[in-house]
């Protein structure tokens, strides 16, 4: 069983900020997959769901992005999912939007999702994908860039984005070793270049 956690903020008025790429990101992949959200007892909704017989959850936290890593210790502590059964989902201010990136391991890079998650899990060693969500100009704090919509426009760039972050969830849940992860980061950073 293999677990994906999008970071972002519940609620309606939140709904397409850059902030939640990693929501909107996991709501595409279950709407792809035709299953749906539920209340869980955690604080997280949750999405089952099998592909070739491997099991998978898409995780939601209910806990607001700063608070990320209540979710993501739940989730470990009581279904014991490894660091490596799990592929965190968020946006990144220092990507552009309409590009992604992938990292195995490595620090908050100034995400509060992130930064609450390596804390309440102790480890900076877990798979993550960052969708770009652009820099904010000079006159609009970071705070307000990440909380304000994507575009129409920045919308269909993101196309793209999903539909090559949804192929390494396949791989993911299917196959998941570290090097296959990193096969499908050079395929899809090759597919961006033709």
């Amino acid at each position: 069983m293999r677990a994906i956690i999008g970071i972002g903020n519940p609620g309606s008025s939140y709904q397409f900020n850059k902030h939640n790429a990693g929501f909107l990101l996991v709501d595409y992949f279950a709407e792809l997959n035709s299953i749906n959200f539920i209340p869980s007892k955690y604080s997280y909704y949750q999405a089952t769901g099998t592909i070739n017989q491997a099991g998978y959850v898409l995780i939601k936290p209910t806990t607001y992005v700063n608070k990320s890593g209540i979710a993501a210790a739940e989730l470990v502590e009581n279904f014991n999912f490894s660091r490596d059964d799990l592929l965190i989902v968020c946006d990144d201010v220092y990507l552009d939007i309409g590009s992604f990136k992938v990292k195995l391991s490595g620090g908050d890079g100034g995400h509060n999702g992130l930064g609450s998650i390596i804390y309440h899990l102790n480890t900076i060693d877990f798979s993550r994908i960052k969708i770009g969500a652009g820099r904010s100009t000079e006159e609009k704090k970071l705070t307000d860039h990440v909380l304000s919509d994507f575009s129409d426009a920045e919308k269909s760039l993101l196309t793209n984005v999903f539909k090559n972050s949804g192929v390494l969830f396949k791989e993911f849940i299917i196959f998941f070793t570290v090097s296959m992860l990193e096969a499908n980061i050079k395929l899809v950073n090759d597919e961006k270049e033709k």
